[in-house]
């Protein structure tokens, strides 16, 4: 990972770039690993980043004089169900749209490939043929050594002992061979990434793993062949299973609480250099028993080595690429558990993000940002375990996994679960989803399933009646001082209102006038703003904040996200439901769309916002935390004789993809400007100095390679749900974003990417969903009310 980055931050043209190593070059965790490089994951930007490596690793040979050992040898993927078969075909989806090779292929064609593996129980395979491996050493080796010869440079065997920030905002890196003043510094530590960002009053959700490998004698079958066979991954064994010249080599992720943790020693001296632990292959049964069943040819060789070494795993399992919460200029490049195939492209798309202020790839996924101080140890610990133990699980749409839950939650956590609610994580926050009134469980699949007419009666009681849906996770944010309105006119690059009360949505963006944020901003007063943006933004948008602010500005920046809660009540009886509760007047003159002021409910001060996500009439309530209780009984109380309903953010991204509102992190990303997202509604171009104002006026002059679309699919029983293929005849033109199916217009809706020549409305178009190619048209206005006439009503 460290010299991924380095050999790009070279490549990108940055000569002053410093590498310091404890030890000797891969003596980490890289020096004792497998050297997979596997192209098939379930991430869209993260097979970008894979594919990266398995297009440069081949190539590194030539370009550097290093030899690397790359082996061409492909994978297979092995399905045993009919839901690992799903998976594929959406995964062929990302392929395409990535440009690796991938099939699709028959038992009898495994057997082709793979003569040797015992094929009872299996379906198919995803074959995926730029797939290889390689001596990690080697790869390592060589990227130093190209890194080194565009001018950076490389000092080994040299601790860092710790690291002080200085007043300029530059930093001293402390070292057993004297101090380092630098603009930026990079934690790329591997196993040791925490005890680095502890030296900076910092920590990460990182959880060290031992994982074993087995080497066995030579393989007698292997001798005669001149092809490797394909690196097989078999969920039955729970490992991946290869040839190693003329041996074969197991890997096994043992799961059901058997997998063990290492911490490693303290710091300073760092003790621990090129480690192995005891093996412990007792724990590994019954998967290595699996995997030789599926290999007998290996298992008749015998086992001669045995590696048992610590790999990193983040609390979610991508990588951490990105900028350390509230610290200036120091990044992050670690917590990979997939170091050797992620290091190339986590090096070049993170160079890109330091040098030039953005990537080309959506990087939302794998700032580090993603987690909050809430992600202590115990968490940590029970997520780093849960993703270890699930590599070889197929993951399914609308899983929830339990490992470090509940965390966050709301005042009506309990309430709300005794009342059927089905919750989905989101910065710690345990938030609504769906309410299973019946008792049911989902059945969870990439088609449309047993929750279906579930989420449309709540859809319904929002659009025809009223629904109530607690969001107190979102962020939330006081901009305070006289400087307030010129400070967020500056930052953000819509205008902030004029009068008191007033709502606009607003961006941040980034020098390139790419989207790096959204909020919800909200005038209280001259003087006093009130900010909302995405729970999982939490500390993007206060870094935004809090490092976007000059010195000689006079504001106060103030995280109130835990001091309020928010219950939306939208629906067109809202207004019905409120007026039981309050004084204050609600109608459309005296309180109007886009307007927010303090009103009592229920007797409880409450600050109202007629602004929301769905496209109703309605409010967002935002009480003390401490009295959301209060409100939501009265609401529920005054509610009833209006058909009141519980809702979940299933119904919420039905209603909001009938409106085409974007989400960020999906429609609205660092790749994309407001002009390619269609967003230019919500850009102030006559303020003159707002970040990203002098990119995106370039921009109106450039030609434009993206514009977002929106789109009606004719679907079938699968909607889109994001990184799906988008065609015109036979060339794959762009990708989908997100969708879903609008049960109120009875329609699959999505959004997506493609050049602006084919954005125009009823532009057709064909999706790529789950193997079949649907058509869709471009849709030129909101599926529902696209004169806003309910939200205005």
């Amino acid at each position: 990972m460290g010299v991924g980055l380095l050999y790009h931050l070279a490549e990108e043209g940055c000569k002053d770039v410093l590498l310091i190593e404890k030890g000797e070059l891969t003596s980490g965790s890289t020096w004792h690993a497998a050297g997979q490089c596997p192209s098939l994951v379930g991430n869209f930007n993260l097979a970008k980043i894979h594919a990266y490596g398995n297009w440069l690793y081949p190539r590194l040979e030539e370009l550097t004089g290093q030899y690397v050992s790359w082996h061409s040898s492909g994978g297979i993927r092995i399905a045993r169900s009919k839901e690992d078969l799903e998976w594929f075909r959406y995964l062929k989806g990302i392929a395409d749209s990535v440009g690796f090779r991938m099939e699709i292929i028959g038992v009898s064609e495994i057997r082709k490939l793979n003569p040797f593996y015992e094929t009872t129980g299996v379906i198919a395979g995803a074959w995926t043929l730029d797939d290889g491996h390689a001596d990690p050493a080697g790869l390592t080796h060589a990227m130093a050594r190209g890194a080194t010869n565009m001018g950076a440079t490389i000092v080994r065997h040299n601790r860092v002992t710790n690291i002080r920030p200085l007043p300029s905002g530059e930093w001293q890196v402390e070292t057993e061979q004297g101090n380092v003043v630098a603009e930026m510094v990079v934690n790329a530590a591997g196993c040791y990434a925490r005890q680095v960002s502890q030296m900076v009053g910092s920590d990460l959700p990182i959880c060290n793993m031992e994982h074993h490998y087995i080497v066995t004698g030579p393989v007698a079958e292997f001798a005669g062949r001149d092809e490797e066979i394909p690196v097989m991954r078999d969920p039955y064994a729970s490992a991946y299973i290869r040839q190693e010249q003329r041996s074969g080599l197991i890997g096994i992720y043992e799961h059901e609480n058997l997998a063990q943790a290492w911490a490693p020693k303290g710091y300073p001296p760092w003790e621990s250099d090129s480690e192995l632990f005891p093996d412990e292959l007792d724990r590994l049964m019954p998967w290595l028993g699996r995997a030789m069943e599926r290999m007998p040819v290996i298992e008749q060789a015998g086992i001669k080595r045995i590696v048992n070494g610590a790999i990193p795993h983040s609390a979610d399992g991508p990588p951490m690429l990105g900028p350390a919460a509230g610290l200036r200029n120091f990044w992050l490049c670690c917590g990979s558990s997939f170091g050797i195939a992620q290091g190339a492209g986590c090096g070049k798309y993170l160079a890109q993000w330091m040098l030039h202020g953005d990537s080309e790839i959506n990087m939302t996924g794998f700032d580090p940002r993603r987690f909050g101080p809430y992600a202590d140890d115990k968490y940590m610990k029970a997520k780093g375990f849960q993703d270890y133990g699930r590599t070889y699980f197929t993951p399914l749409p609308g899983e929830e996994l339990p490992g470090g839950r509940p965390n966050r939650v709301s005042p009506l956590y309990g309430r709300l679960k005794d009342k059927g609610c089905v919750y989905t994580e989101t910065f710690g926050w345990e938030r609504p989803k769906w309410f299973s009134t019946d008792g049911r469980d989902e059945e969870l699949s990439y088609r449309r399933n047993n929750v279906f007419e579930t989420v449309r009666d709540e859809c319904v009681a929002v659009r025809e009646r009223v629904g109530v849906l607690d969001l107190s996770g979102f962020a939330k944010y006081e901009v305070t001082g006289p400087g307030a309105e010129s400070f967020l006119n500056r930052v953000l690059a819509n205008r902030m209102p004029a009068r008191d009360g007033r709502i606009v949505l607003a961006h941040f963006l980034s020098k390139n006038g790419r989207i790096a944020g959204e909020v919800t901003a909200t005038r209280l007063a001259r003087d006093r703003y009130y900010l909302l943006s995405a729970a999982s933004a939490e500390l993007r948008d206060l870094d935004h904040l809090v490092q976007g602010r000059r010195a000689d500005e006079t504001v106060e920046i103030r995280n109130v996200t835990d001091d309020r809660g928010v219950l939306v009540l939208a629906g067109p009886k809202s207004r019905d439901v409120l007026g039981r509760l309050t004084d204050a007047p609600l109608d459309s003159a005296n309180f109007p769309w886009l307007t927010g002021r303090e009103i009592t409910v229920a007797g409880v001060p409450v600050l109202a916002l007629r602004v929301n996500y769905v496209g109703e009439l309605g409010w967002e309530l935002h009480p003390a935390m401490a009295d959301l209780e209060e409100v939501y009984d009265a609401v529920w109380q005054a509610g009833e004789a209006c058909g009141i309903a519980d809702f979940g953010l299933y119904a919420v991204n039905s209603l909001r993809i009938e409106k085409a509102y974007r989400g960020w992190g999906a429609e609205l990303t660092n790749e994309v400007t407001m002009l390619d997202a269609d967003m230019a509604r919500f850009l102030d171009l006559d303020k003159p100095d707002f970040v990203g104002r002098d990119a995106t006026l370039a921009q109106e002059d450039d030609e434009r390679t993206l514009h977002l679309v929106y789109v009606e699919v004719d679907a079938g029983d699968a909607d889109i749900r994001g990184a799906e293929p988008i065609f015109a005849g036979d060339d794959c033109v762009g990708l989908t974003t997100s969708g879903g199916y609008g049960h109120y217009t009875e329609k699959s809706l999505g959004f997506g990417y493609v050049p602006p020549r084919l954005s125009a409305p009823g532009t057709e178009l064909a999706i790529g969903l789950l193997g079949e190619r649907r058509r869709a048209v471009v849709l030129g206005e909101p599926a529902h009310d696209p004169s806003n006439a309910r939200l205005r009503a």
